[in-house]
């Protein structure tokens, strides 16, 4: 692998290099149970026997089988492609936003889209990229070579965020684009109208694609920690609005609250995963704890 430090600002080099040996342990068995088998490049099922021939590769030769009938016999496989990864992330101008943590949470979500190309990679998958805000503004091809990795931060940190945040026009495209069964890793803070982006995302999932949801919020969006009067801008729209933080807060952190449950209510009625963030959250160590999650529900 390339050294990221030569894509990377500082900052965001570090975060990427505390991927610890067990966190990448766990990607690795996770990435490894996507596939129908754990065995032939983790991509083929155990078909058929037929009887050994000149020319065979001895190495297949099924010994059980020998045991039992004295005669050489060929486990034959029906093999499948690797499983294709897209990290799908989201450009919008309110991506660009920290109150007081050191990663925005566009850097929060390339910091995650480092570690899960990473580890993909060293599965030997495909891994791609696809940008949006209002639409898709870019993509990186799906590729399994090495050199993928050091493509996707050189093509992540070059980008600049702009526009609004929506998920349904997108979503659709790329669901146009794909053509075979792939899994879908979602990077946004999902600022949009929720009944819209669950739709978008339940469309993916009803094309035949494995779906997961990282929803990424600020620190501050989440636990609201203002007082007296404040000025809240939104990056989207321009508009600003002054509030005393004192009267609105908790009724702010409860709208939150609803937020998160409707979209991960929506979700799991999908079976779609949905892994709500925030950036005070240590990437790799929520990134863990996911896996292990999912790992322990099947």
């Amino acid at each position: 692998m390339v050294a990221v430090e030569q894509y990377l600002k500082p900052e965001l080099a570090s975060q990427i290099k505390r991927l610890d040996l067990r966190a990448q342990m766990i990607v690795r068995g996770f990435l490894q149970g996507m596939h129908s088998s754990p065995y032939h490049g983790f991509s083929a099922e155990f078909s058929e026997h037929r009887l050994y021939a000149h020319g065979d590769d001895p190495k297949d030769i099924d010994w059980q089988a020998y045991a039992k009938t004295e005669r050489y016999y060929i486990k034959k496989h029906e093999s499948e492609t690797n499983i294709t990864g897209y990290i799908v992330m989201d450009l919008s101008q309110s991506m660009d936003y920290t109150y007081r943590q050191q990663l925005t949470k566009f850097d929060y979500c390339v910091c995650l889209a480092a570690a899960l190309s990473y580890l993909m990679l060293m599965q030997q998958d495909p891994i791609g990229l696809v940008t949006f805000d209002k639409k898709i503004r870019a993509s990186v091809p799906p590729k399994s070579r090495r050199s993928q990795f050091g493509a996707m931060l050189s093509h992540l940190t070059k980008l600049k965020v702009s526009g609004e945040t929506e998920l349904k026009a997108p979503l659709m495209q790329l669901a146009s684009m794909l053509r075979h069964r792939s899994l879908i890793m979602l990077m946004s803070d999902l600022l949009a109208d929720v009944d819209l982006t669950l739709e978008s995302i339940r469309m993916l999932k009803h094309a035949g694609h494995d779906v997961i949801v990282f929803h990424v919020l600020d620190e501050a969006e989440v636990e609201f920690p203002f007082d007296g009067l404040v000025q809240l801008h939104d990056p989207e729209s321009g508009q600003s609005l002054s509030v005393n933080a004192d009267d609105i807060g908790n009724e702010y952190r409860e709208n939150i609250r609803q937020f998160r449950a409707q979209l991960k209510r929506g979700c799991n009625e999908s079976k779609i995963d949905y892994v709500p963030l925030d950036t005070s959250m240590p990437y790799d160590k929520a990134l863990t704890e996911y896996l292990v999650n999912r790992r322990s529900r099947f």
